[in-house]
């Protein structure tokens, strides 16, 4: 669920109607910069909407719609109406929290069962942190120390082979201080001569742990796994 339909207010929750009233079932054209405005507001906020949809009632919403627009009585005050979406946010939030908790809690035991498996393949190396890792090609040059600049090339997936970043897929390699990522990327890169590219696989510990990355497609608790290749260090 969308952290910004929480901050989100009531009066959003009317723009389903704009993209789910009977009237507009039949393709509006779009022939005026109005129909265009209409349109988009619409398509916007029920985008927004989406996951909260089985908690209002279309033809409410509607009738309030049109209460609204229309400049006539409406059956809440200003005041209740203001009480009613901090009570909405708030239940959002806590139902998003706890679905966030459920998903942490199934992916702290896939994780660890993942990495109790992966440890005993043939090729994996694991560090006293628990970070485990295969050395793909090994390169001559200098290891990075903690607070030198690198150059990389990397895919990111998850343990189902989701992928989630990659700066190959772009195009173009990443590069940042060593110190400002991750702790499994931190200890990682320092084992890597450069010119090395290494698999790594990086416990949740390591990683964004509980909190996750929900703007990166990255669930709390979650294994990530990278393959790396250090091009160059940058000073």
């Amino acid at each position: 669920m969308k952290l910004a339909l929480v901050r989100g207010t009531l009066a959003a929750a009317l723009g389903l109607a704009l993209v789910m009233q009977p009237a507009l079932a039949a393709d509006p054209s779009l022939k005026t910069e109005k129909d265009k405005h209409s349109y988009m507001i619409g398509m916007l906020w029920g985008k927004q909407l989406q996951d909260v949809k089985g908690d209002v009632d279309i033809a409410i919403v509607q009738k309030a719609l049109a209460d609204s627009f229309a400049g006539g009585k409406m059956l809440l005050t200003e005041e209740e109406a203001q009480q009613l979406s901090m009570d909405f946010r708030t239940k959002i939030q806590q139902r998003m929290e706890a679905e966030r908790a459920k998903q942490g809690e199934s992916n702290k035991t896939e994780g660890e069962a993942f990495l109790a498996a992966n440890k005993s393949k043939p090729g994996i190396k694991v560090t006293e942190s628990g970070l485990q890792y295969q050395v793909i090609k090994q390169g001559t040059g200098p290891k990075p120390k903690l607070n030198d600049q690198v150059k990389v090339h990397y895919v990111g997936t998850l343990i189902d082979g989701t992928k989630f970043d990659s700066s190959v897929d772009r195009g173009q390699p990443a590069t940042f201080p060593l110190n400002g990522v991750i702790a499994g990327w931190t200890e990682a890169l320092q084992l890597m001569p450069v010119g090395s590219k290494y698999k790594l696989f990086i416990p949740s510990a390591l990683a964004y742990g509980e909190q996750g990355q929900p703007a990166g497609g990255i669930a709390p608790n979650a294994v990530l796994i990278f393959e790396v290749e250090l091009l160059e260090i940058l000073n």
